[in-house]
């Protein structure tokens, strides 16, 4: 069965598209009209071998909080309907990622519960025109929307693109590891017998 979703949010603030297969090859179709975001969304597609399309129609001429956010709800719920009723999948993932200079951790649970912590720290207010504390939005967004714990730990780092990047790739192959059917797994992986 193939794991998709598909998602439209609109508010008055923007107006969100988000397509995501999490059985694909890493191909990306990503429009938010920021940028360096896009960037770290194809990285994100690519490094979890997801197929993603966003289209988003954002209210820029204000700042970029709605767009990243509500981009975060978004794929966040197309990340919670794709998965499914969690059957079979190994629903912890982690992953090291070094960029140069830079190494973060990124661990995830598809426990149903929402958590997100991280000590992501950045040394200018943007990379590009993506405001640095909007990761900290994105981020929730997603943990809360997906119903996951998310954590990352700041290892080392000194460039905001590497760091940003070697976090959104980190996210990515900690969800690909997540998501992942093993055949040794009966029902949902979890000592109640539900995830939520």
């Amino acid at each position: 069965m193939e794991r998709r979703s598909e998602k439209r949010r609109v508010t008055g603030e923007t107006d969100i598209f988000v397509s995501l297969a999490l059985d694909g090859s890493g191909k990306a179709e990503v429009n938010t009209g920021i940028g360096f975001f896009d960037h770290m969304l194809d990285a994100f597609a690519r490094h979890g071998f997801f197929d993603l399309k966003v289209e988003v129609k954002g209210d820029l001429h204000v700042d970029g909080h709605h767009t990243v956010e509500d981009t975060g709800i978004v794929i966040g719920d197309a990340i919670a309907e794709a998965v499914g009723d969690k059957k079979g999948i190994r629903r912890y993932g982690s992953s090291i990622l070094p960029m140069d200079e830079t190494l973060v951790l990124c661990a995830l649970d598809l426990c149903g519960r929402t958590s997100y912590v991280s000590d992501i720290s950045f040394h200018t207010e943007r990379i590009g025109a993506f405001e640095t504390q909007l990761f900290d939005e994105f981020f929730l967004a997603v943990a809360d929307h997906a119903a996951m714990n998310l954590h990352f730990r700041e290892l080392g780092g000194r460039n905001d693109h590497h760091i940003a990047e070697a976090s959104f790739k980190a996210f990515a192959r900690a969800l690909d590891e997540a998501t992942s059917i093993d055949g040794r797994i009966s029902g949902v992986l979890s000592t109640k017998g539900s995830l939520s």
